[in-house]
């Protein structure tokens, strides 16, 4: 097992970092890493993703959401190729700081025998990854 975790501080509260983060069809306009996300936002749903990685080809999955609390957090699991190889669960956490502030959490859990080949590249490019959307998640809900 291996898990990724990043967060930042935005200026935005809780709600509005959430609808930001929902609004999956301006992906394309703001966000450096989830470039597109297709389908319906409710537990059990397949959703397809299309990821860019930091100098990297792009990437596209189908994980399963598995949990959408609006305002709070949003889950969903992946695989790569089939399940038990290289599993992933995303999560995407918001944490209310006060008025008009709320801290922006992106995690990933990584499960299956092939974690320990891309460990490295998790930690780095990967990251990177997160790092950037947190960047233009905070200043899309900003409005910067």
């Amino acid at each position: 097992m291996k898990e990724l975790r990043t967060e930042i501080e935005i200026a935005a509260s809780a709600n509005r970092v959430w609808a930001t983060l929902t609004d999956f069809s301006s992906f394309p306009v703001w966000n450096p890493f989830i470039r597109r996300v297709d389908g319906e936002l409710r537990v059990g749903a397949r959703l397809v993703i299309r990821l860019q990685l930091p100098n990297a080809r792009s990437m596209t999955f189908r994980p399963r959401v598995l949990r959408v609390e609006p305002g709070r957090q949003l889950r969903w699991r992946g695989h790569l190729l089939v399940p038990g190889l290289f599993d992933g669960e995303h999560i995407f956490a918001i944490e209310p700081l006060g008025a008009g502030r709320a801290r922006f959490i992106q995690r990933e859990i990584f499960t299956g025998l092939l974690v320990p080949l891309f460990a490295r590249r998790l930690d780095s490019t990967t990251r990177r990854g997160f790092e950037a959307m947190n960047l233009a998640l905070k200043a899309r809900a900003e409005g910067v």
